[in-house]
């Protein structure tokens, strides 16, 4: 995609420009356009990638967003005192 970009700008600067400094101008504002639209297309996520359940490493925080989900009831779970056995 880079290759690409750089290959319009020097296509349009060196050859383009002789027959048309509108037609250059053109090819450097669509090139100037590709990279950030290869990145979000690069970086759109799957329709079947859950990134939102994934957990934090905060296993507080994990257990809260659980009980927000329904998951999980309020109460179950309480870290606060060690149960004896």
């Amino acid at each position: 995609m880079m290759g690409t970009c750089i290959g319009m700008f020097v296509l349009a600067w060196a050859v383009v420009r002789l027959w048309s400094v509108p037609a250059a101008v053109g090819m450097c504002l669509f090139a100037m356009v590709i990279p950030p639209v290869a990145a979000v297309v690069a970086n759109r996520r799957g329709p079947d990638d859950r990134w939102w359940d994934d957990p934090s490493g905060d296993p507080k925080s994990d257990e809260w967003w659980d009980e927000l989900d329904g998951k999980r009831r309020p109460g179950s779970w309480d870290h606060r005192e060690p149960r004896d056995p």
